[in-house]
């Protein structure tokens, strides 16, 4: 379990077919922060999604780390000119991507409907794994 000045969060970095290069850059860029035992690393860092997934309208890719690391994803994420969607990790997944949420860039709609009900994680394992 984490505590919580380490919170799970993840970030959905979305990219046009125009961007998919600096959005390639910027993941491999996170990829190399995955390694080590910096307690502020990137945890994981997901394959780029060149199609709508889930919620997310148009291609993105996402990574999974803890509150103390937000503000340096942010800045990352900034730097790059990329839109992005930054949230914790709760059992809420609608709250998670909406009032939880943090935009970066110009938001996207997401298609709220595909999000798991307040308390059920149908999808993926959270802050990739389940033992949270």
């Amino acid at each position: 379990m984490t505590s919580r000045d380490d919170a799970p969060h993840h970030a959905h970095i979305y990219y046009l077919p125009a961007q998919r290069p600096a959005a390639a850059a910027l993941r491999d860029a996170f990829l190399h922060e995955s390694e080590g035992d910096d307690p502020a690393r990137i945890l994981f860092v997901g394959r780029l999604a060149d199609r709508p997934v889930g919620p997310h309208p148009i291609p993105q890719f996402e990574i999974h780390f803890g509150a103390r690391a937000v503000e340096a994803v942010a800045a990352r994420i900034e730097a790059s000119g990329l839109s992005a969607l930054i949230h914790p990790l709760t059992d809420d997944d609608l709250e998670d991507h909406t009032s939880l949420a943090r935009w970066i860039g110009e938001p996207i709609a997401l298609d709220v409907t595909a999000l798991d009900p307040p308390g059920h994680n149908q999808g993926v394992a959270r802050f990739g794994r389940s033992d949270f």
